[in-house]
């Protein structure tokens, strides 16, 4: 059976070098991420503030955390936000400055990015992409936060091609956005792209991928 270290390593070196593969850790044991950093992973992503809180006061090597699933309001206290270097799923104003506040707690500033529901699904969290432009030139002014990417899910799909039309929206977005040149917006990064459907995230235009099972192995 591979470990997690040959699954990280193998998986680097077919990934192009301007994409940054963030490692899912939902599931995942300690031993694993710290497998996974040793093997190249510099960003870990975690879905939830217990696993932040468990998973890196047991990990002792460096890297970079972002919290990557559906933040609760109750969840964003200062002893969770410092754990964190981003948080890629701000969908709304009221989180945003609830965020800020507890960033300008801490005296610290936090990278976020715009999560958007560009699949169009109830179930899922997300600004709609229409109303995506008047959220980040709301957030934008909040002094401790910057925002720096966005983010989608994508749709639910049994195949590739059916994860493209989403993707390919959300990098129009993230390029018109990028072209407004909002003050205190400074667009460094498109997260899109997980194990099933990272390769055609990567050809529409991904620059950050979410990776899970490839990594660790079914959940």
């Amino acid at each position: 059976m591979n470990t997690t270290y040959e699954r990280v390593q193998r998986l680097l070196q077919s990934i192009p070098s301007h994409v940054t593969v963030v490692a899912a850790a939902k599931g995942a044991s300690p031993g694993q991420v710290t497998e996974a950093i040793q093997a190249g992973i510099r960003v870990v992503g975690q879905n939830y503030m217990s696993d932040v809180r468990v998973i890196r006061s047991a990990v002792s090597e460096s890297a970079r955390w972002h919290f990557i699933g559906r933040l609760q309001p109750h969840s964003v206290r200062a002893a969770n936000l410092r754990l964190l270097d981003a948080v890629q799923s701000v969908d709304s104003l009221a989180l945003a400055e609830r965020i800020n506040t507890v960033s300008e707690n801490l005296g610290r500033e936090l990278q976020v990015f715009i999560e958007v529901n560009s699949g169009l699904e109830a179930q899922k969290s997300g600004v709609l992409p229409e109303a995506a432009e008047r959220l980040i030139r709301e957030i934008a002014p909040l002094r401790y936060l910057r925002i720096v990417g966005l983010m989608t899910m994508g749709p639910q799909s049994t195949t590739r091609e059916g994860y493209r039309p989403c993707f390919a929206e959300t990098r129009q977005l993230f390029e018109h956005i990028e072209g407004l040149d909002i003050p205190g917006v400074h667009l460094e990064h498109l997260s899109m792209g997980m194990s099933d459907s990272y390769e055609v995230a990567i050809e529409e235009g991904s620059t950050m991928v979410r990776l899970g099972t490839l990594l660790f192995g079914a959940r």
